[in-house]
């Protein structure tokens, strides 16, 4: 078992003190890369759904009455439509690109 009782028991050769020193450097920078994964605020924006719809307002809302959606309405919910909030099928590349399986939101009268 080793142990430091004196200051005569720290390693004093320059190979011994490159091994010290490299395995400090490393200790570091696994700790650096953790606090960067976990602990950065930067990781919370990674997640970011919407890039690029109303990004001047606090919280995007669309709002539309019953009656008016016809038979039939299609809402995007990737977030990538060129008619947001409807869907013009922008998901399908979304999902080729990211891995993502996200799809519409379809509304659709219940048949009498």
């Amino acid at each position: 078992m080793l142990s430091l009782h004196s200051l005569s028991d720290l390693p004093h050769g320059p190979v011994e003190w490159v091994v010290a020193v490299s395995c400090a450097a490393g200790a570091a920078a696994i700790g650096f890369l953790a606090y960067k994964k976990f602990f950065s605020k930067d990781r919370c924006c990674s997640g970011m759904v919407n890039l690029q719809i109303q990004k001047d307002n606090p919280k995007v809302v669309h709002a539309f009455d019953i009656e008016d959606l016809g038979e039939k309405a299609v809402y995007c919910r990737c977030w990538r439509s060129k008619k947001f909030p409807l869907c013009d099928g922008s998901h399908t590349k979304h999902n080729d690109e990211t891995g993502d399986n996200v799809g519409p939101l379809i509304i659709k009268r219940k048949d009498a």
